[in-house]
């Protein structure tokens, strides 16, 4: 019997292949996931996120260096699920941001949509572009590589 590959991760699973927690994990949901190509993290922005009390006071905008973060937490996903990484307490270490550009604020209420490709991979070193969505808005952009460290044994 083959098992169909997993096209979505909830909140559990992605804690079990992703190592942050709150308040760093930034991803709530990882949907339309084709395996070693591509998926779409969902971020529920809320006000009560700990960094929108500094950045900032009256005005809370979610920090650029966040959405990238965001991207790259999502591409971690798609790496675990492309390589079976479930439980096995994969670590992911950014290599290099190129390229990213901010062209929309994020604000409390919007649903950042983090759109991923895989541009190379299928080793440790993966190299992504991702764009971050607010309904039709580009709200940011850039390429990253990211290195995945996993425990032997």
């Amino acid at each position: 019997m083959t098992i169909a590959p997993r096209t979505e991760a909830d909140l559990d699973l992605i804690t079990r292949i992703i190592p942050h927690r709150y308040p760093f994990l930034l991803i709530d949901k990882v949907r339309d996931v084709v395996l070693n190509e591509s998926c779409v993290g969902i971020k529920n922005v809320t006000n009560n996120e700990p960094h929108f009390t500094g950045h900032f006071p009256g005005m809370p905008i979610m920090p650029g260096v966040l959405i990238v973060e965001a991207m790259a937490q999502t591409a971690g996903v798609l790496v675990g699920l492309s390589m079976d990484l479930v439980d096995k307490n994969a670590k992911v270490f950014f290599m290099g941001v190129e390229n990213a550009k901010f062209r929309r604020k994020v604000v409390p209420g919007d649903v950042l949509e983090l759109h991923v490709r895989a541009l190379r991979g299928g080793g440790r070193v993966w190299r992504f572009e991702g764009r971050a969505m607010v309904g039709a808005e580009l709200a940011a952009e850039a390429t990253y590589t990211a290195m995945f460290d996993v425990p032997k044994g």
